[in-house]
C-alpha cells in the first residue's frame, strides 16, 4: 500500500470513528458518572451555611458525616443550633433537638422546608446520590459555564416523593462536576437556583467548596453553603447512621 493509500485509509477511519465517539455517551451515561464522582465510601466534613436576608445575616456552621449514596448525618456546632442532628439512612429523614429531646421523621412536602431559615431544604441537605431512580434524563446539548465546557441536561421526575419535579443541571465535560442547576414546578415555574462558586480536588475528584444557593420563593434571600474541610474514605463507626446514635 502506498503512503498515499493509507494516509487515506486513515483519515477515512478517523472520520468513521468521530460520529460513533460523539454518539457513544448518553444522558444516563453522564448522571450515572456525576454520581459517582460525588460519592464515596466514606466522608467527613464541617463548614458554615451563611444567609443574607431582609432580616439580616445569620450564620450556622456544621459538622458532616456520609456513608456511601444514601447515608448521612449532620450535626450543627454553631451556639444557637449547636446538638441539632439530622440524619438520612434507609430512606428517611430524621431531625433531632437535643433541648426538648425531640425526634422527627419527615416526610412529603417537610422535607422542602427551609433548614435553619436559610436558602436551602433539608432534602437538598442530605439527597441521595441515586438520580435515575427518581428522574429520566434528556441531554439537551452543551453550553460555557465559568468557562467551562458542560452538558446540558433537563432532569424529569418518574414520582411525586421527589421535592422537584423539574431538573435542568450543567455538568462539566472532564469533571462531572455540576457548575449550575435551576429546579422548576412541573408547570415550569421556577423554585431554586444553585451555583458552584469555588471548587476542591479531592483523591483526583472536583468538587463543590462553596456554592450559592437561591430559593426563588423568598424575597432577596441567599444562602452560601462553604465547606472548611473535606476528608474522604476514612474509617467511621456504622452505628454514627443509626436512631440510637442521633438520640445519645
Amino acid at each position: 500500500m502506498s503512503n498515499r493509500t493509507r494516509l487515506v485509509a486513515v483519515t477515512l477511519v478517523c472520520l468513521l470513528c468521530i460520529p460513533f465517539s460523539l454518539a457513544a455517551i448518553t444522558a444516563e451515561d453522564i448522571i450515572r458518572t456525576m454520581d459517582g464522582m460525588q460519592t464515596f465510601e466514606t466522608s467527613y466534613s464541617n463548614g458554615s451555611i451563611k444567609t443574607t436576608d431582609r432580616f439580616g445575616v445569620k450564620e450556622s456552621t456544621f459538622k458532616a458525616w456520609s456513608q456511601g449514596s444514601s447515608d448521612s448525618l449532620i450535626e450543627f456546632t454553631s451556639t444557637a443550633e449547636r446538638g441539632q442532628k439530622i440524619l438520612r439512612t434507609k430512606g428517611s429523614l430524621y431531625l433531632f433537638y437535643p433541648d426538648a429531646e425531640e425526634l422527627i421523621r419527615l416526610q412529603g412536602a417537610a422535607l422542602r422546608q427551609s433548614m435553619l431559615g436559610s436558602d436551602i431544604s433539608y432534602e437538598d441537605m442530605t439527597e441521595e446520590k441515586n438520580t435515575l431512580d427518581d428522574y429520566t434524563v434528556k441531554l439537551d446539548g452543551s453550553e460555557l459555564v465559568n468557562g467551562r465546557d458542560c452538558h446540558v441536561l433537563t432532569l424529569t421526575a418518574k414520582t411525586r416523593q421527589v421535592a422537584y419535579p423539574i431538573q435542568k443541571i450543567w455538568v462539566d465535560k472532564e469533571t462531572y462536576l455540576v457548575w449550575k442547576a435551576s429546579y422548576s414546578t412541573a408547570q415550569g415555574r421556577l423554585l431554586k437556583e444553585m451555583q458552584v462558586l469555588a471548587t476542591i480536588v479531592v483523591e483526583g475528584r472536583t468538587l463543590p467548596k462553596e456554592s450559592r444557593i437561591e430559593d426563588k420563593m423568598k424575597r432577596d434571600s441567599a444562602t452560601i453553603m462553604a465547606l472548611d474541610t473535606l476528608e474522604v474514605n476514612i474509617p467511621l463507626d456504622r452505628k454514627i447512621f443509626t436512631l440510637e446514635n442521633l438520640t445519645w
